[in-house]
């Protein structure tokens, strides 16, 4: 029935009027403008949570637009820095050149990193679709030689994982850990819901043990358990780890964990591109629908 439930997202969402979509999107996306995502980093803050703020747009093929993206990164940073907010960043590499040149996302990036820098920011380098995936944590690599405070994304559902760990932790790098949410065939990443919390959970094991910082990017309920099961067996401190969350999913077990103590940062996305954005992911990953249905309807998160 859920799979059913999917293919009808897919297949009716061209139909679905953009007024709508508008409006499913307005819970999981800041607004349009940088002034609307620090209203919501505020909110936020209100509540004990952190935030890391990205804009939306990515894949792009023109080097000017890359450019552009940088500059409204650049911006952004100044704004954070301004405002004394508790917010990093984080950068879709394609955003800023990967799909086009590896030295032209370099360089962006690296022009990022030295803003973020003066600013003392985090920047995360997100992760994409799998034929980015050797070129994101080659620059992250080359980016972490030089700035200190830049972090990468391992997505759970791909087989090769917990391999990829090992040049990330030889860094010391502060690592990301999420289930994935593109599409993959059958060949590179897990299918099984089971099969990949219990990746999920090896990744975060693995990290920690090893004295890495970890994002636990989850909304999955098993996923957090497990996490939890880890950091009570090492004996960690909050100050060696932290929960991520996507703005607008399930703020009731982001209570939860905030009220137990535990750091957690709210993932802001903000721009122009949220239709593009909202129908994509849907498009990517319809079962993001259920969370949308049950939040509606007044429901808890869909597993």
């Amino acid at each position: 029935m859920t799979a059913l439930f999917d293919r009808l997202v897919v297949t009716a969402l061209p139909l679905v009027p953009r007024s709508l979509v508008k409006r499913v999107a307005s819970r999981y996306v800041a607004g349009d403008s940088l002034d609307d995502a620090l209203a919501t980093v505020r909110a936020l803050s209100a509540e004990g949570a952190m935030a890391t703020l990205d804009i939306l747009g990515e894949s792009v093929t023109r080097p000017e637009q890359t450019e552009a993206m940088r500059d409204q990164y650049l911006r952004m940073i100044d704004a954070i820095g301004a405002s004394g907010l508790d917010a990093n960043i984080s950068v879709k590499p394609t955003a800023v050149g990967l799909a086009i040149d590896q030295a032209l996302a370099l360089r962006n990036c690296t022009e990022i990193c030295t803003r973020a820098s003066a600013h003392g920011m985090f920047v995360r380098l997100d992760m994409e679709d799998s034929p980015y995936t050797d070129s994101t944590l080659r620059l992250a690599l080359e980016l972490k030689a030089k700035f200190p405070a830049v972090g990468a994304v391992i997505q759970a559902y791909l087989k090769r994982s917990l391999r990829d760990l090992d040049g990330l932790i030889a860094a010391s790098m502060n690592v990301r850990i999420c289930k994935g949410i593109y599409v993959e065939p059958r060949t590179i990443a897990w299918k099984d819901r089971a099969t990949v919390i219990a990746s999920f959970a090896a990744l975060v094991d693995k990290l920690l043990s090893a004295g890495c910082y970890v994002g636990i990017a989850t909304h999955d309920e098993a996923c957090v358990e497990r996490a939890l099961e880890t950091i009570d067996r090492l004996k960690l401190g909050p100050d060696r780890y932290e929960f991520q969350m996507l703005l607008g999913v399930d703020p009731v077990l982001r209570r939860s964990l905030l009220d137990a103590g535990h750091r957690l940062r709210v993932y802001v996305p903000y721009g122009r591109d949220w239709y593009a954005y909202s129908t994509r992911r849907l498009k990517e990953n319809p079962s993001i629908a259920r969370h949308v249905v049950r939040a509606t309807l007044g429901f808890g998160p869909a597993t």
